[in-house]
């Protein structure tokens, strides 16, 4: 039985764990008034599956202590302790190409969000870092995936919600401004169109013409 807090965040560990194999780094922010929060990194090398990909080593980047909590509609008059979303987040990019480890406190503020500002982050949403993600990134902002491609949902005990994993796709300050009038599915179908490798840190917008 996942009886306490802990015992979530140990099982969330254990799932990414078990998928990604050890992470080879970690680090730990915390922010006033918030829970601590963790990015763990694990290296991962597989083929290139996205178009225009070639391939190579990569690194995933994953926040350990978003789950600790439910998040909560900020309308409500009184925030459930037990019900609601659960989530951790998930970057993945290739590895050597730029300075991603300083992604650790942008993805950290991200994790936090619903402990601080009271959002609920799901799929087709828009994270604003406030800056680039990363020393030179061309990224300002990251439009949040489907969960399940990379890890299964974590079932917990009734009534906890499942804890979801959910990806992070790095957007240019115009892919978010043209995402935010045309939609999440259509910057996505933008991408695949025009055979985006999402995980290269260099890389330039796609054409939105």
């Amino acid at each position: 039985m996942l009886g306490t807090m802990s015992d979530v965040l140990a099982s969330v560990e254990a799932k990414m764990r078990s998928v990604f194999g050890e992470p080879d780094a970690r680090a730990a922010v915390t922010f006033l008034g918030t829970d601590r929060i963790e990015v763990l990194r694990f290296p991962v090398s597989e083929p290139g599956n996205a178009p225009g990909s070639d391939g190579g080593a990569a690194v995933r980047y994953v926040t350990l202590g978003m789950s600790d909590r439910p998040m909560t509609d900020p309308t409500a008059a009184l925030a459930d302790p037990v019900r609601g979303p659960r989530a951790e987040l998930i970057l993945t990019v290739r590895a050597g190409r730029a300075d991603t480890d300083k992604v650790l406190r942008p993805l950290a503020v991200l994790a936090s969000s619903p402990q601080v500002e009271g959002v609920i982050v799901a799929p087709g949403a828009s994270l604003d870092t406030g800056g680039p993600l990363w020393p030179g990134a061309p990224f300002t902002a990251v439009l949040v995936g489907e969960p399940g491609g990379l890890v299964e949902d974590l079932e917990l005990d009734e009534p906890m919600d499942p804890v979801r994993f959910l990806p992070l796709l790095p957007m240019t300050p115009n892919e978010a401004a043209w995402k935010r009038v045309q939609g999440a599915a259509a910057l996505e179908e933008r991408w695949l169109r025009h055979g985006t490798d999402l995980r290269d840190p260099l890389r330039q917008g796609v054409p939105l013409g």
